[in-house]
């Protein structure tokens, strides 16, 4: 066997086996999906200010990170994989509007009378977004970088302990401001997985 054909197929099993290894980006994505809309949901107008800060913020923290990571890991992918590019087109200016969203929370008490009603506006931009990526992206991502996904799990795996790192503190505030329980230990689970799944991938590859 030429050194070329042997070089391609020991890329391919090592593709393979990192497919195998990894939770797929497409999977991630929508295990972010998940997460963030579970805490919409524990969001309730008559909940206290401090609960209602809390989730707040723990969703606008999960929503920037999860932009930040789809923008520059999962949609390069996709543009070069030669996608129309349709849904694409929309979604980095859908993050942008809940960017704005996020800082005008920010800068905004749970007291304030626009509160509820601007959380409810990143709630809906939100929705939307995702309905979009699950009836379209994600299947075309599943068609079109079928042989990537677990390759590009992993790497999405390993930057977004980068991005989480230094908001550990951030986390851990909102934790103490009267955070659910169940979104407490939803948060952490993912945090430990992503850990764990980071540390995995590390200690095959030495």
């Amino acid at each position: 066997m030429r050194t070329a054909d042997m070089t391609s197929d020991m890329k391919a099993n090592m593709r393979s086996f990192t497919n195998s290894l990894s939770p797929s980006i497409t999977n991630m994505i929508r295990m972010d999906h998940t997460s963030v809309l579970a805490t919409f949901h524990q969001y309730e107008i008559s909940s206290s200010p401090r609960t209602k800060k809390a989730l707040v913020d723990t969703a606008c923290m999960a929503l920037e990170i999860h932009a930040q990571l789809e923008e520059e890991i999962f949609y390069p992918a996709m543009r070069a994989a030669d996608t129309d590019g349709t849904v694409m087109e929309k979604s980095v200016p859908e993050h942008n509007e809940m960017r704005r969203l996020i800082t005008k929370l920010r800068g905004m008490e749970a007291t304030d009378p626009e509160y509820d009603q601007t959380f409810m506006e990143l709630m809906r931009d939100v929705l939307h977004h995702v309905a979009d990526e699950e009836t379209t992206l994600l299947p075309d991502a599943e068609r079109l970088l079928k042989d990537r996904l677990g390759e590009l799990g992993m790497e999405m795996t390993k930057r977004r302990m980068q991005i989480a790192a230094p908001r550990a503190g951030e986390f851990a505030s909102n934790t103490l401001r009267g955070l659910p329980a169940s979104t407490m230990l939803m948060a952490a689970g993912a945090v430990l997985a992503g850990t764990y799944l980071f540390r995995r991938s590390n200690n095959t590859h030495h």
